[in-house]
């Protein structure tokens, strides 16, 4: 029996797959103290789960910083993330103190759960609710503008906020060591092997437990004609624009729609519905997945593991970084096809498309049988009761940043001994060649880390063979 404490942020998304390894930990006679915010406090002591209440310590924030929240300001969540962190310092200091856990388990983006761990030297797990992402998987982000702007000049505003941290003893050296996966940090992953990117790269440190779904609903499939879900989730859920374009562009396909809207939508102002298409504010959505033949989602990474365990092919329409990458896994595997745009011509297409072509449903039907196979919250729970591990060796990363390493030095050398002789020669373009060297650097260094990156992926998987 162990005591382990769990931390996470106040968002179903990260809170729904621990409190299901919360579930399997108590049920094998483990205390388990899980620090959380009120919404979610039934849900909680369902588990077994001792639930103690963080709500006291949330922040009032100004309409601009909520604004900024619901647009999923990393910034604005990360100074969020900082100052509850400062609010809870004596309280968790004298949790940690009165209560000793031998493991925490906190989501990836809790820093107080995180720093405190850290703090008090308990060995911890961390719940990564998304992908792992590391130096090769965060090439599957696609940030738009405006999240590229927030991160570069949001940046000394929150390592402002991260100095006053250190007053109170906690330790790390940058912002990114709170924030980024490492090869030496326990850490279980709510992906099978096979969706998560780069998988080969991650060391034994690393458990992809597969999706976070608990439910005794199997896919049923058989009906008088096809069904389409469509929902962008429950953070970023007001965009009355669209869903009156799949209301037009549905409105007389030969299928069934059904859309959840979220909270933020008032369901009156998208006027008269067609007979085919309901909407509503919540749905059981794993019900309604289980009868689905296409998701029209926003590729949340709880959604679509949801959309492909119940074997239905996505319609991809991600709004973050993070989703993209989902989305773009999911495209990878053939069980979804992007949404371009979303006037209502293009989503009927995209849905005519997916119902029509039967190699979307046999993709999707692949991903299901793989993430049935995972080792799931049982896996998990036997991860962290046996916390912390010692990882067998795993260079992957480190040779591959070797050769990244010698590759650009014989890269510059080269463009150093071209300028060495183009200035013997007298060639009176001689700067170009440091010029175009710069510019090309990055692409032609990509190519090679790629390279390198299946190289030493085969010979590694010839190796376990």
């Amino acid at each position: 029996m162990k005591k382990i404490a769990f931390f996470c942020i106040p968002a179903h998304g990260h809170t729904n797959p621990m409190v299901g390894v919360a579930r399997e930990l108590v049920s094998r006679g483990n205390i388990v103290r899980f620090y959380s915010f009120d919404e979610f406090e039934e849900k909680i002591k369902a588990t077994g789960a001792e639930f103690v209440s963080c709500q006291s310590f949330l922040p009032e924030i100004s309409e601009s910083e909520r604004a900024r929240l619901k647009k999923s300001s990393n910034t604005e969540m990360s100074i969020q993330d900082i100052r509850i962190t400062l609010a809870m310092n004596d309280f968790l200091e004298n949790e940690f103190n009165a209560f000793k856990p031998d493991v925490v388990y906190t989501d990836s983006v809790c820093f107080w759960g995180k720093l405190n761990a850290l703090k008090f030297n308990v060995p911890m797990v961390v719940s990564t609710s998304t992908f792992a992402f590391n130096q090769m998987s965060t090439t599957y982000m696609k940030n738009s503008p405006g999240e590229l702007a927030d991160m570069i000049f949001g940046l000394p505003k929150v390592n402002r906020e991260m100095q006053t941290l250190k007053q109170y003893g906690y330790k790390f050296k940058s912002f990114l060591d709170i924030v980024r996966s490492d090869d030496d940090t326990d850490s279980v992953v709510y992906a099978s092997r096979l969706f998560q990117p780069y998988a080969e790269s991650y060391s034994d440190h690393y458990l992809f437990a597969g999706p976070s779904v608990s439910t005794d609903i199997v896919p049923d499939k058989k009906k008088d004609r096809p069904l389409v879900y469509i929902s962008l989730g429950t953070v970023v859920n007001d965009k009355p624009d669209f869903y009156k374009n799949c209301i037009k562009g549905l409105e007389d396909i030969d299928a069934d729609i059904i859309m959840s809207c979220g909270k933020d939508t008032d369901i009156s102002t998208l006027g008269k519905l067609p007979d085919n298409i309901k909407a509503y504010q919540y749905v059981n959505q794993l019900e309604v997945l289980s009868h689905a033949d296409a998701f029209i989602s926003h590729c949340g990474m709880n959604s679509a593991s949801e959309s492909l365990f119940m074997a239905v092919p996505l319609i991809l329409f991600p709004q973050t970084g993070e989703q993209h990458a989902v989305a773009r896994r999911a495209y990878e595997l053939g069980a979804g096809r992007y949404l371009k745009k979303y006037t209502p011509d293009y989503i009927r297409k995209a849905v005519e498309d997916v119902l029509g072509n039967k190699k979307y449903a046999e993709a999707a039907q692949k991903c299901s049988e793989d993430f049935r196979s995972c080792q799931g919250f049982k896996g998990a729970a036997d991860f962290i009761e046996n916390a912390p591990h010692d990882a067998s060796e795993n260079t992957f990363m480190e040779e591959l940043n070797k050769r990244n390493g010698r590759f650009m030095i014989a890269y510059w050398a080269v463009i150093a001994a071209l300028v060495i002789v183009s200035i013997i020669l007298k060639f009176p373009f001689s700067w170009i060649f440091p010029v175009v060297g710069g510019i090309v650097s990055k692409p032609i260094g990509n190519a090679f880390q790629s390279a390198m990156y299946k190289k030493l992926a085969a010979r590694n998987n010839k190796q376990s063979d």
